[in-house]
């Protein structure tokens, strides 16, 4: 079995990287380390040419929409971050390397092309912090800003930051202090700042998820940035997306009962997925987990966990699995994962809004009908 190099492969398949990868995720591609660079991938030759050599014809708009919505072709044009060859970039700049010394007001103002860094302070603390203070504060917003549409950079950049300070102030302690301290405070955990600080990095913007998506269609329509917010919040509370962390209790529990490979085993068998395990995006692994981990020492259940998941799934452990290790590290809230995802990522939704608004257009999709045909 021959394997080509990511170059080769794009040279003989004549597309983008993207389309590589996407090739990757929908399995039409089979793709393993290098083992001279495991940062890297190689891709089996003859699934390329399979592909390079199907017909060239123009394939129906239907299918090439279809496939799009699933983890499939671009769909639209971005300058903020991409995933490519097993590396997130922020606007070209790699996030794990940021990771190691920005914060999360460097990263905004990165992403937002804000002239200095962005600042979070001045909100009240909330008399409740959490996820419902979070909702309700952006909620309260979104319903008195005034819309995005016809307003300068300027006023936005200014609307983009005080929505995240209200965020901030909902979820944090008061202060002028960057979010990795307030939220460590707040917790009442000092010692997690820098783990904190690199999470809200390697968080703060991940191309077009779901919540991002959102968010772009809401700000397409004119509405208050922190209305683009509020949608990118309501679409992150699915298990499938910000609160997939949470999956791992019963896993962990499991684990430490009857030991990992036990408690993965029997998880397996049953048919099921391993959860935070694996990420589409990234063959060789979620290069955020790696980083995220590196910062502090993993509980041993996690660490059984992450060993013996790779070995019997041939997955690695993703960004959700090394946020709930954080929570286990340092005795975090249940909800902390989403807490910090939720903070983290409202920087890019703000990224996406800002970029959407300058495009002046309304991301309006058709769909398909397939239900009753009318009577004649």
């Amino acid at each position: 079995m021959n394997w080509l190099t990511a170059e080769e492969a794009l040279a003989r398949l004549g597309t983008k990287p993207q389309t590589l990868y996407a090739n990757v995720s929908r399995g039409r591609i089979t793709a393993r380390p290098d083992p001279d660079d495991p940062r890297k991938s190689l891709y089996r030759q003859d699934d390329v040419e399979r592909l390079a050599n199907r017909p060239q014809g123009r394939r129906p708009a239907r299918t090439v929409a279809a496939e799009s919505i699933a983890w499939g072709e671009p769909v639209l044009e971005t300058s903020i971050a991409t995933v490519a060859d097993g590396r997130l970039l922020y606007r070209g700049q790699d996030a794990v390397t940021l990771a190691e010394t920005a914060t999360l007001g460097a990263v905004a103002r990165l992403l937002w092309g804000s002239a200095t860094e962005v600042d979070f302070a001045g909100r009240a603390r909330a008399r409740s912090p959490g996820m419902t203070a979070a909702y309700q504060a952006v909620a309260e917003l979104a319903a008195t800003d005034m819309p995005a549409a016809g307003r300068n950079r300027a006023v936005l950049l200014a609307d983009a930051a005080r929505t995240v300070s209200f965020l901030a102030g909902a979820l944090a302690a008061p202060g002028t202090m960057p979010a990795h301290h307030r939220l460590a405070q707040q917790w009442g955990r000092p010692e997690a700042a820098d783990p904190l600080r690199r999470a809200l990095v390697l968080l703060a913007e991940h191309e077009l998820n779901a919540s991002t998506f959102a968010a772009r269609v809401t700000a397409s329509t004119g509405a208050p940035l922190s209305a683009a917010v509020l949608a990118g919040l309501a679409a992150l509370s699915g298990p499938l997306h910000g609160t997939a962390s949470q999956s791992m209790a019963g896993l962990v529990e499991a684990a430490r009962r009857q030991g990992a490979t036990l408690a993965i085993g029997a998880h397996l068998r049953q048919g099921n997925a391993l959860p935070c395990f694996g990420h589409k995006l990234y063959p060789d692994g979620d290069v955020r987990a790696g980083a995220l981990m590196a910062a502090f020492t993993l509980p041993p259940v996690f660490a059984e966990l992450a060993e013996a998941g790779e070995r019997l799934s041939g997955e690695k452990p993703n960004i959700d699995f090394a946020l709930a290790a954080l929570v286990g590290a340092y005795d975090l809230p249940a909800d902390a994962p989403l807490q910090i995802f939720a903070l983290a990522r409202s920087v890019g939704w703000l990224a996406h809004a800002l970029e959407q608004i300058e495009t002046g257009t309304l991301i309006r999709p058709r769909a398909r009908y397939v239900g009753t045909e009318p009577t004649r």
